[in-house]
């Protein structure tokens, strides 16, 4: 049982955002640190990915823990009200994933996918990035 009112339920879901999100921007900023340049939110690429580096042919999703189904963090919990709703949502958006995904590595492009939880501690963040930036641009 949900313990909000629904109108609180609908305020609260109204002020998610879905693009420049706080993890979004903690690896938009750290990538600049580095050295890289990218375009945001690239409209002509299927699934209008976070972060595009063109030089790189490599493109970054930021995922929402809790809406992308982070397997095993603790942030992608499930509501208890109306179960079946979320798992369809939850579905589709693990789908369309999957699909977006196949879609941009047919283009030709190395797709990362990094979690809202792997911002939260930089020195982590900046760790991993490095790492995938090694692999991928040698």
């Amino acid at each position: 049982m949900d313990i909000i009112t629904p109108e609180r339920r609908s305020w609260n879901m109204s002020r998610i955002k879905g693009k420049n999100t706080k993890p979004e921007i903690i690896v938009r900023s750290l990538l600049f640190k580095l050295g890289y340049r990218f375009r945001l939110h690239y409209k002509k690429l299927p699934g209008k990915p976070d972060i595009v580096i063109p030089k790189y042919k490599t493109i970054i999703f930021v995922h929402g823990c809790f809406w992308h189904r982070h397997t095993g963090c603790q942030y992608a919990y499930s509501p208890k009200s109306r179960v079946d709703f979320w798992e369809n949502k939850f579905n589709e958006n693990i789908n369309r994933d999957k699909k977006k995904k196949k879609e941009l590595e047919d283009l030709g492009w190395k797709v990362i996918v990094l979690w809202e939880c792997e911002t939260k501690n930089t020195n982590i963040l900046q760790e991993k990035i490095s790492k995938i930036i090694n692999l991928s641009f040698m």
